[in-house]
């Protein structure tokens, strides 16, 4: 803690009202059930109709595979994706030719992927659930003096507004779990609000895909990809770090968990860096190409994608297709929500 702050200083209600406390992270589990329950209730009588009303067909799992303990064995234990020379040998183990072998791994893989109808599901509830939580800390953070200058989260420390923060902030980990603790709950309120900026935009990107309105889904992504770049290689550094670095040094100066805070938020950014970078690949193929990369990470995989271009001749399983390619990066889509 700072020189003129000890934990005795967060005991008790301060101004009618309350500071953080560790134990509050409990309310967490209940929270998470009750947000649980209703994306459960929305995907079911929101998401998927509105899916099935733009032509999204519920295609159901797809076909099981002939089992095979061998294939399955290393399926489970070894590898999903068996390299040549391991193909060989199950060949020969098995008196199976590669291409059947190739054919049995994808049919197996795919059999663990969600339908186009979940994913779409998926998307609008994140959609929904992310534009909302924006829109609501801008609501929240519009009349703080803190969102205006950021010299604010560091004036009173500690201070008596723990009320309406600590019901933005209830849900995190991590990184904004500390700011609560340590009561930074002021800068914790623009960090989150920053990086909910883009997230709805995502969503929306994959909800076009999925309806199969390339041109929109293609819009929205390099509208996501500008706003994410702004957001988290602009504003954050410029604004977010300049004030817990250099800011609140001037105005409380540094302390033992002020170094680690800051850490973790250069941390962070090193992030930003790399998913921008990854980021921006996939958009200027998306304005060059007129597409986005494929999502490797969630689609079912067609029989071109393991077989060479110049391959013309049928094999076993030419009968197998994809069921609508998601062209939403799995770079983007999956390595972004970890870092929420």
């Amino acid at each position: 803690m700072p020189q003129n702050v000890s934990w005795a200083d967060f005991e008790g209600p301060g101004d009618g009202y309350g500071y953080p406390q560790a134990r509050h992270i409990l309310s967490v589990f209940p929270l998470a059930a009750g947000v649980f329950s209703v994306r459960l209730l929305f995907e079911r009588f929101i998401a998927k109709p509105c899916a099935l009303h733009v032509g999204i067909q519920d295609s159901g799992p797809y076909p099981s595979q002939q089992p095979n303990a061998i294939l399955e064995k290393v399926f489970i234990s070894i590898t999903k994706y068996p390299d040549e020379k391991r193909l060989e040998g199950l060949s020969k183990q098995l008196d199976w030719d590669v291409r059947k072998i190739q054919c049995w791994f994808r049919h197996r893989r795919n059999q663990d992927k969600p339908p186009t109808l979940t994913k779409f599901c998926e998307s609008m509830w994140r959609f929904t659930f992310y534009l909302c939580i924006f829109c609501y800390g801008i609501r929240f953070l519009w009349s703080s003096p803190w969102f205006w200058d950021t010299r604010q989260c560091w004036h009173s420390y500690p201070r008596q507004d723990f009320l309406i923060m600590f019901v933005h902030h209830l849900a995190t980990i991590g990184l904004i779990t500390f700011s609560y603790i340590n009561n930074m709950v002021r800068v914790g309120t623009l960090v989150m609000c920053l990086h909910d900026a883009s997230d709805f935009l995502l969503e929306a990107a994959k909800l076009a895909n999925y309806a199969k309105y390339q041109r929109l889904c293609d819009t929205l992504f390099v509208i996501f990809s500008a706003v994410f770049m702004v957001t988290r290689l602009g504003i954050y550094p410029f604004w977010i770090l300049n004030t817990t670095l250099f800011e609140s040094w001037e105005m409380i100066g540094p302390y033992p968990s002020w170094w680690l805070f800051n850490g973790l938020l250069l941390i962070l950014q090193v992030l930003h860096v790399i998913w921008s970078y990854l980021i921006a690949r996939i958009a200027f193929k998306a304005l060059i190409r007129g597409k986005v990369s494929k999502d490797d990470r969630s689609d079912v995989e067609s029989s071109s994608e393991e077989e060479d271009v110049t391959t013309n001749t049928k094999g076993p399983c030419d009968s197998s297709s994809s069921n609508g390619a998601n062209r939403v990066n799995g770079h983007m889509g999956g390595s972004y929500w970890a870092e929420e």
